[in-house]
């Protein structure tokens, strides 16, 4: 039943969250035409230091914010609660604000780390500060918009969060393209005036889904009020501000931390191959190569992590719940539930990807100079889907459960063992050594956090052991399958265009998502994992 429930709660964060990353990366396939993969690469340098400021600016308030109220809430004090958001408004302002100065101020300096002049270069030093500084904007916005989302999550209402989402995604697309196509197709053809003025999408967007989050807000208004009043405490028995903020500190920074572990892992991908690649001699592709990995490639692996971006911010305020009521049961089922459900998904989407790179990346991006290093480059990256989503979801579960040292310990760990090895990686192996390094760094960090949740929650880790295995046996076969299929269907059709290629894919992961739900529903491992509705009849 407790699994049940947290499924329920995710559903609509999953849907929402896959739109979202679906929105976010099919924009690249008309952007990446407009302003090539050299832009995409200013793009990232542009996003990389902005995405670590609001982590810092919002420092995780949302996830932490619906950890407190999930807490006072299991105790019955909604008026508590209520008071930390209020007074949390003007402060995040107020943060947004001192990130908007930092970030703008201090584009110099971050775009003097990650810049390498090059002979083929189609941007200077000054563009990569013009992007940072208009992107920066956005951080005038985000941080109260995280507030009122972390409030509402720990009202267990998902949906606003969901449709704010979907609607700064849809609003920020829009605005990158058309910024992007004007310049490029109507206007001066300025590749780096494109690309920042489409990074100002960012700000656009956050301005759309602040606007859905009030209307939310003002909707449930009424109801919150009056949860409030029913445990309205007189002035003296109140906890005081400091003591409140203290509290809520104590969940945000460590959650502020394990969420910038993607952007982290790729700041060092960023600001550590265009050096490596110069020094074997391979530095006019390194801009190419940094667009592909971590503007493309990344973002098509990402997809498949909805589910459990999703899970991960249910999970923290669900189990705090049943961390703080002392319920051991529903504790056990929502961590076995959590796994079983990631495992299920990634594996077999990660997997599929892995051999299916070529047509993927054929149909996205075409047939470009760079077609050989974007099709292996997806290949060799779509495994660590598995890895960011379950690092995820495990860093979320330590969160609920007050483990937050466990979680943040682990990401340092694996961000040294990445910074450490990338740079030597790039020059024993090439290009390619950068994502060896984000395999050994998340590999070990997630490592840790799978045996701190063992041993902190006394979790028996036997059942996830065992139907891994079958998980990863169901996998090989679909493999075979799509494998088979698409190569046959390549001799049989010959060469086909870009959307040409798209019949043949489509029916390549048709038949593997057959062949995976028919092996898992025949062996009833799908309604063990995803409930009744999967079981074989």
């Amino acid at each position: 039943m407790a699994g049940s429930k947290l499924m329920q709660g995710t559903k609509a964060l999953t849907l929402a969250t896959l739109i979202s990353k679906i929105i976010g990366f099919l924009y690249i396939i008309p952007f990446a035409p407009l302003v090539g993969e050299q832009g995409l690469a200013l793009y990232q340098m542009g996003y990389m230091p902005y995405g670590i400021m609001i982590a810092l600016a919002t420092m995780g308030v949302p996830v932490a914010l619906s950890k407190y109220v999930s807490k006072y809430h299991a105790l019955g004090d909604y008026h508590t609660a209520h008071r930390l958001f209020k007074s949390g408004i003007p402060l995040m302002l107020l943060m947004g604000f001192i990130a908007f100065w930092i970030l703008f101020l201090g584009a110099p300096l971050l775009a003097k780390v990650g810049y390498t002049p090059s002979k083929t270069e189609q941007y200077v030093f000054d563009d990569v500060v013009f992007v940072i500084r208009m992107v920066s904007f956005a951080l005038l916005v985000i941080p109260v918009m995280s507030l009122i989302r972390g409030y509402m999550q720990g009202f267990q209402q998902m949906v606003p969060t969901s449709v704010s989402q979907v609607i700064e995604q849809i609003i920020r697309i829009v605005f990158i393209l058309a910024a992007a196509f004007v310049i490029m197709n109507l206007g001066s053809g300025n590749m780096p005036l494109a690309v920042g003025f489409a990074t100002l999408g960012a700000f656009i967007g956050a301005f759309g889904g602040l606007g859905v989050l009030i209307w939310y807000y003002r909707g449930q208004r009424a109801y919150i009020l009056k949860k409030v009043e029913e445990t309205r405490q007189p002035t003296s028995s109140r906890q005081p501000l400091p003591k409140m903020y203290k509290e809520l500190i104590s969940y945000a920074l460590p959650l502020s931390f394990v969420g910038l572990s993607i952007p982290l892992f790729q700041m060092i991908d960023v600001y550590t191959i265009e050096g490596a690649m110069h020094r074997i001699g391979e530095g006019d592709q390194a801009k190419d190569y940094i667009g592909i990995l971590t503007g493309m490639a990344h973002k098509i692996v990402l997809i498949p992590m909805a589910l459990a971006t999703a899970l991960s911010i249910t999970l923290v305020p669900t189990i705090t719940r049943a961390y703080t009521s002392g319920d051991q049961t529903v504790l056990q089922t929502y961590i076995t539930q959590t796994y079983q459900v990631i495992l299920f998904i990634t594996i077999p989407a990660s997997f599929g990807m892995f051999i299916l790179a070529e047509p993927i990346y054929y149909l996205l991006f075409g047939a470009n100079e760079n077609f050989l290093l974007g099709v292996e480059t997806l290949r060799y990256y779509s495994p660590v889907t598995i890895l960011f989503a379950v690092y995820g979801v495990t860093g979320a579960v330590l969160q609920g459960m007050n483990r937050q040292k466990n979680a943040v310990l682990s990401l340092v760990i694996g961000l040294l063992l990445k910074l450490g090895f990338t740079y030597v990686f790039i020059l024993w192996f090439g290009a390619y050594g950068a994502i060896w390094t984000t395999y050994i760094g998340f590999g070990v960090a997630l490592a840790l956090n799978i045996y701190a949740i063992g041993r902190h929650a006394n979790f028996d880790y036997t059942i996830i052991f065992r139907r891994t295995i079958l998980i990863a046996v169901f996998t090989g076969m679909m493999m075979m399958a799509v494998g088979l299929i698409w190569e046959g269907m390549k001799i049989w059709l010959g060469d086909v265009s870009r959307i040409g290629v798209a019949v043949p894919l489509f029916i390549s992961v048709g038949a593997g998502v057959v062949v995976y739900f028919y092996l898992s529903i025949r062996s009833h491992l799908a309604g063990k994992v995803l409930g009744d509705r999967f079981k074989l009849r």
